[in-house]
C-alpha cells in the first residue's frame, strides 16, 4: 500500500523518483481500509531531507499510510521557509482534539544542551503529555528518544568526552525474542552520531527493555513492555551521504575532527561510503507498522 502524504509536499517528488508508493488523498478516500494515522513531529533543521528519510520507510508497509506533519510553535528553524511550514506542518493547537496511530519524535542538533533549556523544551513536554491520552504509540529517535525517556520514564542522558560519530555493529538482545525485530541477524549496523549517551543500567532500572546495544557506542534500541514505545537512540533512517555531510560541516569548522568510525571504504573520504542499515531500517519500520496495526483498536480514541 503506498502512504499518503500532502499532494504539494516537495518531498513527494523525491519519493516518487525513488519508486516509494505515494497516493493523492481522492485515491486513498475511494479505499475501504482505515490508514494508520502517523503524527511526525520534524525537529531536524534539513525539513525536507528528514520528511523524505521517513517517508521512505513507512511508504515501504504494505499498509495504507496517512503522514502527518508537525513542528513546534515557540521556535521556528532557520533553514526551512516558513511558507514551507504554514503549507505543509501543524502545530499542536491545529491537532489538539485529533487522535492518531503513532507520533515519531526526529532527533535534533540540541543534545548538548540541558533539557530544560530547549527553546520548546515546554511545548514538548506538552505534546508528549498529550500524545499519552490521543496516540496509540510513540517511536522517538537520536535526541527525540531521549526526550521521551526523560519525561516518560526520567531517563538522564549525559555528555560523552567526545561524539560518538560512525557506523557500529550492534547486538540483539540474546534473552528475548521480539517480534519488532523478527528477520533481523544478531548482529546488525546502525550509524550513530551524537554527544551525549543513556546509561544501560538506568534503562533496565526503570523497567526498559533493551533491544540492541553495541559494545563500541552503547544502548543503540530500547521498548518499554507495557506501551510498547520504541527508542532508537541511532538513525537507521539516515541516508547514505548523511554523515559524510555531517562530517564535512564538523571539519569546516573543526579541523581535528574524527572520521566517521566504520564509515568510508578504508577510511577515506574521499571513497563513497555503502548504506548497509537501509534493510535494517525498512525491516524494523514494517515490523513496527505490523505490530501497531495487529495492536490498535479500529476506532482509537483513548
Amino acid at each position: 500500500m503506498p502512504i499518503k502524504i500532502h499532494d504539494n509536499l516537495p518531498a513527494r517528488k523525491l519519493l516518487q523518483n525513488e519508486i516509494v508508493d505515494v497516493i493523492d488523498s481522492s485515491s486513498a478516500e475511494r479505499q475501504d481500509i482505515r490508514p494508520l494515522k502517523f503524527l511526525l513531529l520534524n525537529l531536524m533543521p534539513k525539513k525536507l531531507e528528514t520528511e523524505v528519510q521517513f517517508a521512505r520507510l513507512l511508504g515501504a508497509s504494505p499498509l495504507q499510510i496517512e503522514l502527518t506533519l508537525m513542528t513546534t510553535e515557540t521556535y521556528s528553524p532557520k533553514n526551512t521557509k516558513k511558507e514551507h511550514l504554514i503549507e505543509f506542518y501543524k502545530t499542536l493547537d491545529e491537532i489538539r482534539y485529533n487522535y492518531y496511530d503513532v507520533l515519531i519524535i526526529t532527533g535534533a542538533p540540541v543534545e548538548t544542551v540541558p533539557f530544560e533549556e530547549v527553546k520548546y523544551w515546554n511545548e514538548l513536554k506538552e505534546i508528549i503529555f498529550w500524545s499519552s491520552k490521543n496516540v496509540y504509540r510513540k517511536m522517538g529517535v537520536c535526541w527525540g528518544a531521549q526526550a521521551l525517556l526523560k519525561v516518560l520514564h526520567n531517563v538522564e542522558k549525559y555528555t560523552m568526552k567526545k561524539k560518538m560519530f560512525g557506523v557500529y555493529d550492534h547486538n540483539l538482545n540474546q534473552e528475548k525474542r521480539y517480534r519488532l525485530m523478527q528477520g533481523f541477524l544478531d548482529r546488525f549496523p546502525m550509524p550513530v552520531s551524537r554527544y551525549t549517551e543513556n546509561k544501560q543500567k538506568e534503562i533496565t532500572m526503570a523497567g526498559l527493555e533493551i533491544l540492541a546495544i553495541s559494545s563500541g557506542s552503547g544502548v543503540g534500541m530500547v521498548r518499554c513492555p507495557k506501551t510498547k514505545d520504541l527508542f532508537i537512540l541511532n538513525h537507521l533512517e539516515y541516508d547514505a551521504i548523511t554523515l559524510k555531510d555531517e562530517f564535512l560541516r564538523d571539519k569546516s569548522q573543526n579541523s581535528n575532527i574524527d572520521i566517521p568510525a566504520n564509515y568510508f571504504p578504508n577510511d577515506d573520504i574521499y571513497l563513497d561510503p555503502i548504506n548497509r542499515w537501509r534493510p535494517y531500517a525498512f525491516l524494523l519500520f514494517t515490523n513496527f507498522i505490523n505490530e501497531v496495526y495487529q495492536d490498535v483498536p479500529f476506532n482509537f480514541t483513548k
